[in-house]
């Protein structure tokens, strides 16, 4: 297959990144685990979550950089690389401190929100207040991993994702367990990993690519600003969107019962499980798009879409052929409760359609963020949203839990096919010409 090297080098390094970033959050709540109350890890849970909706929606920072510089790489304008590397680190410096600014007082809105007991607020509280010391970190890092995609390099991104989770669980098992500090060294050795990953990046990126510093005047030029705010606002937006969805669904099956949210809860993990690799050669559409398109290589740019699909076509066989095969048996390793994996096994027909009904939404996402085309993103998903949300009012109240995922899976399709909509009647012929 046509430009599979390129996709593997990229996708592979990427699928292993994807792979060990909850590792993070899985090591605070193992050590809270063990420190001898539930009380720590529901926290944990508490903060991490209020952590996931905060970050995922400044995501935006990557997915914003990765394009523009593919493009800037393929067309071979060394001094606009250089540029975009110092204007995405110069915005995530400045949302980072913003964050860090105003992140705790809304931190404590977002908690009490989640209506937990005093001593769960206050430990999670505490929790959170160390840990926004690391966001000015996590805006870097992300604006560190967009740009290294779009240099064609996923493999620094993967080195640092996994130097930060060793250096997680070596602070926070030694300040924990050594120093006795409880909640606090969970919290310290979570920030502090976050600090050495983005000092980590922007080591690499000096001394293997020495970015020229353009005048500062340069870097906050009004007109290429706006530009770049542009593609960040729609995909901030379409991330809003998406955070909708998913926090509609958590909602929706807390409504029908404890087994029905817990069994939901592992059948995600199914999907989280193939966003991880669909994730993987999504870096490498947004790598590669942006790549062909800023060289103006028409031809590669129409053989590297049809080599994603294929691949993505491929990827959703297996996982479904996988999940209904042994489905159970990793509900089973997930959880010990008989009843909830009795519940998750009635609904996991919905789960193989997932794959199936996903893939396509993936591919395109990543083909449109290198190509910078993201008001096209932001249209099919908030499209996608508004059938997530009919279906399932529509249809709850004759299919009940039948009817979310029936509506998740419809969202998943309609995201995946409006892209290819948007792309052939909008820009389609536009990129192929130009």
């Amino acid at each position: 297959m046509k430009h599979s090297r390129e996709i593997r080098a990229i996708a592979i390094p990427a699928i292993v990144s994807n792979i060990t970033t909850p590792i993070l959050g899985l090591v605070d709540v193992a050590v809270t685990g063990h420190i001898g109350a539930a009380v720590y890890i529901g926290a944990i849970a508490l903060g991490g979550t209020v952590f996931n909706i905060l970050y995922w929606l400044f995501n935006f920072l990557r997915m914003g950089t990765s394009g523009p510089t593919a493009q800037a790489y393929g067309a071979g304008n060394a001094k606009a690389v250089a540029l975009i590397f110092w204007r995405s680190l110069a915005v995530a410096a400045i949302i980072g401190l913003g964050l860090l600014c105003v992140g705790a007082p809304c931190g404590k809105y977002v908690l009490a929100f989640m209506d937990a007991d005093d001593a769960t607020q206050a430990l999670a509280s505490h929790y959170f207040a160390i840990c926004i010391c690391g966001a000015p970190a996590v805006m870097i890092s992300y604006a560190l991993t967009g740009w290294f995609i779009g240099m064609q390099n996923s493999t620094a991104p993967m080195w640092i994702a996994i130097v930060i989770n060793i250096v997680n669980i070596a602070l926070s098992v030694s300040l924990v367990f050594g120093f006795g500090l409880k909640i606090e060294g969970v919290a310290v050795g979570t920030m502090a990993a976050q600090w050495l990953g983005a000092l980590l990046g922007l080591a690499i990126v000096f001394r293997k690519y020495r970015p020229v510093r353009p005048p500062v005047i340069e870097i906050f030029r009004r007109k290429q600003l706006l530009a770049f705010f542009r593609i960040n606002t729609d995909i901030f937006f379409r991330t809003a969107c998406l955070v909708a969805v998913t926090l509609w669904f958590t909602h929706a099956g807390a409504r029908r019962s404890v087994d029905i949210l817990a069994a939901n809860a592992l059948l995600l993990q199914l999907f989280m499980l193939f966003s991880f690799f669909m994730d993987g050669f999504a870096f490498a559409g947004e790598a590669l798009a942006g790549k062909y398109y800023g060289s103006g290589d028409r031809g590669s740019l129409r053989s590297l879409i049809r080599s994603l699909v294929l691949i993505g076509i491929v990827f959703a066989a297996v996982f479904a052929l996988l999940y209904a095969s042994v489905g159970d048996v990793f509900m089973s390793l997930l959880a010990e409760d008989p009843q909830v994996v009795a519940v998750a096994h009635r609904y996991l027909p919905w789960a193989v359609a997932v794959p199936v009904c996903g893939f396509l939404a993936f591919i395109w996402d990543g083909i449109l963020i290198g190509l910078t085309r993201t008001r096209a993103m932001l249209y099919a998903m908030a499209i996608a949203m508004l059938i997530f949300f009919l279906i399932y009012f529509i249809f709850t109240p004759v299919f009940a839990n039948d009817a979310l995922w029936l509506a998740f899976c419809a969202y998943l399709a309609a995201r995946g096919v409006a892209e290819s909509l948007f792309f052939r009647f909008s820009f389609g012929k536009s990129i192929v010409s130009k």
